[in-house]
């Protein structure tokens, strides 16, 4: 792995970029695909040539512990579907990490599996919490893995007015993904995938927190 820019200039920058995005207005967004509970939106990228996509969804439980099943940590493995390995290869503070991890491929294998090398921040956020990460340049360590790149990415977790919903606890979990991808695949593809994949994302952390 390289050296690694200043950490507190890092997570600083990493931090007002992902409130920059929560803070666009509704009409910056396009809905590219809905499910009954989970909706996702998106918009042109101004760090690459692909797309930013927002999701927004519902889940029955308290930030801290929807956080803790989505930060780097011995939950993340265990529920997420795309996600086939996760290392974190250096802790720097109880907030931030270095992680590497590799992801299934999709859509029949028109997008082979990819290997990422982020580094990731957790921090208070409201009443809630905020984690999120961007990927630092490192060599290639996965010889049957596409090497993708994650631009400022994150999921904004708070709990909703009052805290409850029927006497449970229950949170909004906003997520901003802009994942590229790199390789020789058609636009339609990563539209599909992206779409599908946050959707299935919900539907796989309920899944978890209800175990």
């Amino acid at each position: 792995m390289g050296t690694l820019p200043d950490v507190t200039e890092l997570r600083t920058r990493l931090e007002n970029t992902l409130i920059s995005y929560h803070n666009l207005e509704e009409k910056e967004w396009n809905v590219a695909k809905k499910s009954k509970d989970v909706t996702v939106w998106r918009k042109p990228s101004s760090e690459f040539s692909g797309f930013l996509y927002k999701v927004e969804g519902l889940v029955m439980e308290k930030p801290c512990r929807i956080v803790d099943y989505i930060r780097p940590g011995p939950y993340r493995l265990q529920w997420d579907s795309l996600m086939t390995t996760m290392d974190i290869v250096q802790t720097l503070d109880k907030a931030c990490c270095v992680m590497h991890y590799t992801t299934a491929g999709q859509l029949w294998n028109i997008i082979a599996p990819r290997e990422f090398v982020d580094f990731s921040y957790t921090t208070d956020y409201q009443s809630g919490l905020l984690s999120c990460g961007v990927s630092v340049e490192c060599e290639q360590r996965e010889p049957n893995c596409v090497k993708g790149y994650n631009h400022p990415c994150g999921w904004f977790c708070v709990p909703v007015d009052g805290g409850e919903v029927d006497g449970a606890p229950c949170s909004l979990l906003n997520g901003y993904i802009q994942t590229d991808l790199r390789g020789k695949i058609p636009q339609s593809a990563v539209d599909v995938a992206m779409a599908t994949s946050l959707i299935n994302f919900y539907t796989d952390l309920r899944k978890a927190l209800a175990t």
